[in-house]
């Protein structure tokens, strides 16, 4: 009963904040108009302040953790490329293949993995997830572009992908606060005020606006995709990730971060690549929608497991 409690106590805030941005939106007391404006300033603000305080402030001789980062990495890139010889094994249509590869690598990282981070293991934690999510950032892009670039039938376009990290405002944050941090050069008191004031609201903010960007459309069409794309992201991925995770040796708090990066479900910012790279940005919504919806239920269970099991 213990092990359900923590689990409920964990994933229900993060279920609350998304529904009542849903209700906002159904309520028509904020529109969609709205929703993509703050999720703009979500993404181009909030988050990179919410990366760059955590980073600021972790103690980064317990926080760098060579073996997570580099299992983390490792992990990511054995997965995609599974995805990429399974998927075209199981569907015919180039534009949805590279949309299912995507859907099933790419997570929301950095807004479900910090807040679960933290809700298990309280602000200690976040320095380590902060600082996994700064180098996953870059890979996980790269990933998106080339599952989507090479099921066009082109070569990936190293100029595009090139400029899609550089232009990045979380790999910024990333890379601004890792600068502060080596150069041990503080921040003025009244500046790290406002920069922990921001911070604190982020995640709230982050989670709220994603609810409110879900759209329930017909699905029908693309039902069996849906099926393989939302199973791949918050089944197999997680199984596979989380399990070898185990058998290497992670407990605690790192199997929690590679929970969160195998767990979550699939960025909403997988539907805006999809649309402009040509791949089947109906199903990319379709995939964010469910996953996210789904992800109550499968993050509460992978946590309860990993509790009643002892490793975490």
């Amino acid at each position: 009963m213990e092990y359900l409690k923590t689990s409920f106590l964990v994933v229900f805030p993060i279920f609350v904040k998304l529904a009542l941005g849903y209700g906002l939106r159904q309520t028509r007391i904020l529109g969609i108009q709205t929703f993509k404006e703050m999720n703009n300033v979500t993404f181009r603000v909030f988050l990179p302040v919410l990366l760059f305080s955590n980073i600021y402030n972790a103690d980064i001789s317990e926080s760098i953790k060579t073996d997570l980062i580099v299992y983390a990495i490792s992990a990511l890139i054995a997965i995609f490329i599974f995805f990429m010889v399974v998927i075209p094994l199981l569907e015919k249509d180039n534009r949805k293949r590279g949309v299912l590869v995507q859907a099933s690598c790419r997570s929301n990282f950095i807004l479900f993995g910090i807040p679960v981070a933290d809700s298990l293991y309280g602000k200690g934690s976040l320095g380590a997830a902060s600082i996994v999510g700064g180098f996953l950032v870059p890979v996980i892009n790269i990933l998106a572009v080339i599952s989507l670039v090479y099921f066009q039938g082109s070569k990936p376009n190293v100029k595009s992908m090139i400029k899609g990290i550089m232009t990045n405002p979380i790999i910024h944050a990333a890379f601004a606060a890792a600068i502060f941090v080596v150069t041990g050069i503080k921040i003025p008191p009244i500046f790290e005020k406002i920069i922990a004031e921001i911070a604190m609201i982020a995640t709230p903010i982050a989670l709220i606006v994603l609810g409110g960007s879900v759209s329930f459309s017909t699905v029908g069409p693309n039902l069996k995709q849906l099926i393989l794309g939302v199973t791949n992201k918050l089944i197999i991925v997680p199984l596979i990730g989380v399990t070898v995770a185990i058998l290497f040796g992670f407990r605690q708090s790192d199997l929690i971060i590679l929970l969160a990066l195998f767990a979550s479900p699939t960025a909403v910012s997988s539907y805006a690549m999809a649309n402009q790279m040509g791949g089947d940005s109906e199903l990319a919504g379709h995939l964010v929608v469910f996953a996210t919806a789904l992800s109550m239920l499968t993050l509460f269970l992978w946590i309860f497991v990993l509790q009643l099991i002892g490793v975490a």
